[in-house]
């Protein structure tokens, strides 16, 4: 259960590091597997904790956070959890109002249409003021897992980000974001800087927090072509990497390992590999054979499962995990969806998942 009453350090010792050895490149007995969105609306028990709150509401209250991310782990034996949060937090703590409408998903009120529009966006950030309450919640859900399986924390990249700023929301084309791009380089450059400063201290904050690995979500990467990617996504991603090691070191902090899940950029697949993380994910839309080759052997891969292969029947699920299992192989790879689960799965074909991941690569590193 998720008490409030524990000291914030002094965590209890990690049972199941096989996740951690995994993103290190070390041998592992059994290829590790976690989900992404697996504390989410799939879940019956999800829908309850959250049903009479307000999204970011329930954001905000580390034990509501604490509940839902332990929730997965009461019914699967995945070997990671994920802290719950959302990564518009992040442009919430830049002074930006969003609200979750049912149905359209996160809105924001005043989204930036104008170069000047920069000017009203906090232009220092106190991390610990404004997501304190993340902080919180993933010291809180350090303590209440008793050390069964690591903490990943996580944010979003500054052209993700900003696309959501400037769209006010989802969109299909991304066609204001990245206006922006092509008309206003220098003032988008002053954003993503400003966005990748916060995300920098608040995932060194995570790290303080107790979070034991991390992970950077450029969702939107698919919206930029190779030339976009290498002016407005890359330079970024690799800041990122670069001052949080440093300031993990700085701060004498664990060294945890940092993940770069960039949708849709095979484009990218090479500089990725080169841009300081431990670990990158990949979507479904490649080969597994083929990333390993563009990435070599020196960076664990991640994924990359289609999530919409768990509406097949249990057996066939378990025939695409082998399939996917020998395109990667066991070691240096940590099996996961090609991207978040959907709110309309089955509990049980997440087990089943998440069970075929372990059988078949504790039986392919026995074979």
């Amino acid at each position: 259960t998720c008490s409030l009453l524990r000291s914030p350090k002094g965590f209890p010792k990690l049972k199941n590091d096989t996740f951690l050895r995994a993103a290190r490149g070390e041998e592992t007995e059994h290829t590790p597997v976690w989900c992404m969105r697996q504390a989410g609306r799939y879940l019956p028990e999800f829908r309850e904790t959250r049903a009479s709150q307000d999204f970011f509401a329930t954001c905000r209250s580390p034990k509501l956070c604490c509940e839902l991310t332990l929730q997965p782990l009461r019914r699967f034996p995945l070997d990671a959890a994920i802290i719950f949060s959302d990564i518009l937090v992040v442009p919430q703590a830049l002074g930006m109002e969003v609200v979750m409408v049912p149905g359209k998903g996160p809105t924001f009120t005043e989204p930036l249409k104008e170069v000047e529009d920069l000017l009203k966006l906090r232009q220092k950030v106190d991390v610990t003021a404004e997501l304190g309450y993340v902080f919180q919640a993933i010291t809180l859900t350090r303590h209440s897992l008793e050390g069964k399986v690591p903490l990943i924390g996580f944010s979003g990249a500054p052209w993700t980000l900003m696309s959501y700023m400037i769209e006010g929301g989802g969109s299909t084309t991304m066609a204001k974001a990245k206006s922006w791009l092509y008309r206003h380089p220098e003032a988008s450059h002053r954003l993503l800087r400003l966005l990748a400063d916060v995300i920098i201290d608040y995932l060194v904050g995570q790290v303080a927090a107790g979070a034991q690995a991390l992970q950077l979500f450029e969702s939107h990467a698919g919206h930029l072509g190779p030339e976009l990617f290498q002016d407005f996504a890359l330079p970024y991603i690799r800041d990122i990497a670069r001052a949080v090691k440093s300031k993990m070191k700085e701060e004498a902090l664990p060294l945890v390992p940092m993940i770069i899940f960039a949708k849709d950029a095979h484009y990218a697949l090479r500089d990725l590999a080169h841009a300081g993380y431990e670990v990158v994910g990949l979507d479904w839309t490649i080969q597994p054979q083929e990333a390993r080759a563009q990435i070599g052997k020196d960076v664990t891969l991640q994924g990359n499962l289609d999530p919409c292969a768990l509406y097949a029947p249990k057996e066939k699920i378990g025939e695409l995990v082998k399939k996917m299992l020998e395109g990667f192989g066991t070691q240096r790879y940590i099996a996961n969806l090609g991207h978040g689960l959907y709110p309309d799965m089955n509990p049980e074909h997440v087990g089943a998942f998440v069970e075929a991941v372990h059988a078949h690569s504790r039986h392919i590193n026995k074979h």
